[in-house]
This record gives structure tokens, sequence and C-alpha cells, in this order.
């Protein structure tokens, strides 16, 4: 049976919008942290750290978290029958697990023999690219 990981599953774009803007202000506390951390002076810090880091920083925080399911390949063409929508698939097809990720009548998904993490990880960049970053643009 498949299953999922992550917390983030919008079901439409108006979701999707608001938990990106929710991640707004942890992303700019995470920064501001990493940046006290490193040890920047407050002139280094406005030097450094500018509004193009601190969207890096959202984007990189709403991709974590992402919902990402993960099975094996009969799981992944059972669902894949029955999603009405349009499916990217990446990788190899000649391997036993899948992971993927739909929203709002497309999905991606990625295939991977082992090392299920990294998986989940280069799924949710690609998803986050490739089904969000145009809603967000």
């Amino acid at each position: 049976m498949d299953e999922t990981d992550g917390l983030l599953a919008p079901a439409t774009p108006e979701e999707a919008r608001s938990a990106y803007e929710a991640v707004g202000p942890t992303a700019q506390t995470v920064t501001r942290e990493v940046a006290k951390a490193m040890e920047f002076g407050r002139e280094e810090y406005h030097e450094r750290v500018t509004g193009e880091v601190v969207a890096t920083a959202r984007d990189a925080l709403f991709a974590s978290l992402l919902e990402v399911r993960e099975g094996s390949r009969e799981e992944f063409e059972r669902w894949h029958e029955d999603y009405d929508g349009e499916c990217e698939v990446l990788g190899n097809e000649n391997v036993d697990r899948v992971v993927w990720h739909a929203f709002d009548g497309r999905a991606v998904a990625a295939t991977y023999q082992s090392k299920p993490e990294a998986a989940r990880g280069t799924l949710r960049r690609q998803a986050f690219g490739r089904l969000y970053r145009p809603l967000f643009e």
C-alpha cells in the first residue's frame, strides 16, 4: 500500500497561494536566524540577505512541506489509471519504486530504486518548479 510523507496537499490554487503566503514569515525568521548563526553584522545582513534570499527560503520551505505519495510501480500505475489529469514521470521506467505529487489536474512522479529520502526531495523540488512556481509568479 502506498504511503504519504509531508504536510501540504493543497486542493486548489487558492489553498496553495494561502499556504505559500503562510510560510513567508517562517522563511524570514529562518533566514534571519541562520544569518545570526553565521555572525553577520547588521551591515552585512542588510547587504547579503536580500528579498531574493528570503524568497528562495520561502520556495524551499514550501517545497519541503509538500505531501508526497510513495509506492511500488504497481501502486503508482493503479493510482495513475484512476487519475484524471496529466502526469509527467521522470526517471527510469525499469525501477521498482515511484514517488508522486498531484495538484490542480497535473502530477509529477519520479522513479527510484533506493534512497527514498533523496527521491522525495527531488520530487518536491520538481513539483514546486513545475506545478506551483507559475502560480506564485
